[in-house]
């Protein structure tokens, strides 16, 4: 299993201050059954956190004309329709995905085509999967100038325990479906802002796979 680049020091640091924490209980506060009890937890504690950082290899099978596939692994909590008030300022299809800390938490370019505007907004750290976290949380703003000329907005959001958005996109890149546009630390949320003439292909409560679920279809 690979682990991805945001979480190798983070690992690295864990491990070693679960080994002198253990280490030290073992030696000074030796007794069997808490020393093991802790031995435990240490161990499942560092496996979630693992789990967390892994970094699958994925590749969307199929013709990438067009297509609009999921930025993040999760749960599909909105496709409605919004005014987007911080860039396009007009209504737009917003399809929004919810990540839980077992989730893979790498994000993918939703669609080929040039990065315009990258921004990051402070904000709150409120629960992510509530609709206001859209605008009042910290957050990350991703212009893309998908193939067909369509602007397309993916907002990386911080969650209630997110507190770092790492985005890797700068203005003047060329993105592409399979590469990796950033990640967020510890549950959070990625919205994706569509253009109204866009075919919708995932509903309320879907699961997805970044990178591998397609989401919508440009026109």
């Amino acid at each position: 299993m690979k682990i991805h680049q945001e979480g190798r020091n983070i690992l690295l640091i864990l491990i070693l201050l679960l080994a002198v924490i253990n280490g030290l209980i073992y030696v000074f506060f030796y007794n069997h059954y808490f020393s093991v009890g802790l031995l435990t937890v240490s161990v499942v504690f560092y496996l979630l956190v693992l789990n967390f950082f892994r970094s699958p290899k994925r590749h969307f099978k199929g013709d990438t004309h067009n297509v609009v596939v999921a930025p993040a692994d999760g749960t599909i909590v909105a496709v409605e329709e919004v005014i987007e008030n911080e860039y396009f300022h007009e209504k737009r299809i917003q399809i929004s995905i919810f990540m839980t800390i077992f989730n893979v938490h790498a994000n993918w370019f939703p669609v080929n085509g040039k990065v315009l505007h990258v921004s990051h907004q402070p904000g709150r750290f409120m629960a992510a999967y509530l609709p206001k976290s859209s605008t009042e949380n910290e957050r990350s703003t991703i212009i893309i100038k998908a193939e067909n000329g369509q602007e397309i907005l993916t907002r990386q959001i911080a969650g209630a325990m997110a507190r770092r958005i790492v985005t890797y996109a700068e203005p003047g890149d060329e993105c592409h479906i399979d590469e990796h546009m950033g990640f967020i630390k510890f549950g959070s949320r990625v919205d994706v802002f569509l253009p109204l003439d866009a075919e919708i292909m995932v509903s309320l409560d879907d699961k997805t796979t970044g990178n591998l679920t397609q989401i919508a279809r440009l026109k």
